[in-house]
Parts: structure tokens; C-alpha cells; sequence
């Protein structure tokens, strides 16, 4: 019997939101590998984003937290008004019917393709299962546009495909530590009519990469926004897409991203992928 290799491209939250807001961005980031050096400020706010989570997930794992509170004030002052705002997140519960991990990793096939999630925080028990999300940036989103994101729907989508959970017994809760004031949190509860409309909408928005990633294999483009899109504005492949004349400064941005990118047509076959 001859055995067949599915090559299935890996695709996580972040990469969905980006195909759907603008699939000839989504060409430039990932299949040509371009990028652009981040400012300080954004880099910090990274880096310090990046310390939290992983303070919560050795704080999960029992390992010492201290060494990181004692040399870093800003981690304190969240971990501190953290522990005020959510104790019941941070006790874990006394029985051992409950489940508890941080970074829990998932992966559900879809098509060609093969979803990753990664969730900051997992609370499961006999009766329901939580996903909880760090966000470190000081102002929160409106819970619409919250919504709407693909993290919140393909995060609840894996659990229920993956788990013998009902869409009903999971939900999702964002909790931002550096907000105004106190930490504040945005809860989404899950239910079937939302879980059906997600599918209906990922697998519409798979089946449409499907069809670019093959014209792409032909040196054909992938769809641009609107002329008129806002979003134009603020993209540094603005100029490479012809939707604003190019500076002298920006042709040079241009240039570097040329370098980083190494090639424009790379081959598909250098973006991550897993054999089954």
C-alpha cells in the first residue's frame, strides 16, 4: 500500500486576523518574509509583555517568582494589583478534579491546513472549561471588536473541536493588567450558534488561501484592500503596493525590506510546516 504525505501549513490566530484584514499583507509578511525593523517603544512594550507571561507561567508551574519581582518594579506593581483584582486565578482550586495549565498547546486540522493555539491560562473541570488571556497594552479594546478577533473565536473553535466540552460549558476571559486604574477583564461565553458561524467563516476564509496560495505558485498577487482603506495608511508595504508615492527615506525602508526578505518569491515550501 503507498503512503501519502499531506504537507499542512500551520496557522495560528494572529494570521488569520492579518488574511482577513489584508491578504496581499499576509503575502509580504509570511510567504516573502519582509519585515521591518520595530520602533524602541514598541519593542519595549514587547519585551516587558513578554516577561509577564512568562512570570504567570512559572508562577503556575511552582516555580520562584521572587528573583524576577525583586529587579523589575513594573512586573511587581501588576503581579500585585493582579492578585487584588483576580484571586480566585491565582488560587488554584483545592480538589483534584480540576485542571490547570499554562501555555496549553492545541492543534486542529482544517482543511490543508493546521490551526495552533496556545492559551496563556486552562482551568477545566467536570463541569466547564476557561480560557484566560494576559494582554499587557494599557488600553483595552471594545468587547465588539473583541470579538470579532480571531484569537477570541478560534480559541473557544479548538477547545470545543478538541475536547468533549459543549460550546455552553467554555468560555474565554481577556484580563488586561496595565489598564487604567486596575485590571480589568472582557468575558465571552460560548454556544453553539457561535461555534457553527465560526467554522462557516474559517472554512470560507481557508478555502480563499487555498485558491491565492495556488495563483501565488503562478507569480499572481494576492488580493489588495480597498484604495480608499484606511489601514493603507499606517502599513509599511504602503509604498510597495502603490498606494502612496514613496519618500526618499521610505524607498530605502523599501530596500531594507527587499534585504530582510532575501527573495520575494520564496518557495512555499519554506514556510513552517508539519508532515502527518
Amino acid at each position: 500500500m503507498l503512503s501519502t504525505t499531506t504537507q499542512l501549513l500551520r496557522l495560528s490566530q494572529g494570521q488569520l486576523n492579518l488574511l482577513e484584514a489584508c491578504p496581499r499583507k499576509f503575502q509580504h509578511t509570511y510567504l516573502e518574509q519582509l519585515s521591518s525593523p520595530l520602533d524602541p517603544e514598541h519593542e519595549e512594550r514587547q519585551t516587558l509583555g513578554s516577561r509577564f507571561h512568562l512570570l504567570m507561567q512559572q508562577r503556575e508551574m511552582g516555580l520562584p517568582i521572587d528573583s524576577f519581582l525583586q529587579v523589575d518594579t513594573q512586573l511587581q506593581k501588576w503581579m500585585s494589583a493582579f492578585g487584588n483584582a483576580a484571586p480566585e486565578v491565582l488560587t488554584p482550586a483545592t480538589n483534584n478534579q480540576t485542571f490547570r495549565e499554562s501555555e496549553h498547546y492545541r492543534t486542529l486540522q482544517v482543511q490543508d491546513y493546521l490551526l495552533t493555539v496556545i492559551y496563556d491560562l486552562l482551568i477545566a473541570d467536570n463541569q466547564q472549561a476557561q480560557i484566560l488571556d494576559w494582554k499587557t497594552y494599557p488600553k483595552p479594546p471594545s468587547k465588539s471588536k473583541l470579538a470579532q478577533n480571531w484569537q477570541t473565536r478560534l480559541y473557544m473553535y479548538v477547545l470545543a473541536e478538541t475536547s468533549e466540552y459543549l460550546p455552553e460549558k467554555i468560555s474565554m476571559t481577556y484580563w488586561f493588567v496595565q489598564s487604567e486604574g486596575k485590571p480589568q477583564n472582557i468575558k465571552f461565553n460560548y454556544n453553539a450558534v457561535q461555534h457553527g458561524n465560526t467554522a462557516k467563516k474559517l472554512n470560507q476564509l481557508l478555502s480563499k488561501l487555498t485558491n491565492w496560495l495556488k495563483s501565488y505558485q503562478n507569480n499572481e498577487q494576492f488580493p489588495q484592500v480597498m484604495e480608499d482603506s484606511k489601514t493603507c495608511d499606517y502599513c509599511q508595504f504602503a509604498t510597495r503596493c502603490e498606494r502612496k508615492k514613496a519618500t526618499d527615506q521610505e524607498i530605502s525602508n523599501d530596500n531594507q525590506l527587499s534585504v530582510n526578505g532575501a527573495s520575494l518569491l520564496q518557495n512555499l515550501a519554506n514556510i513552517r510546516e508539519i508532515s502527518l
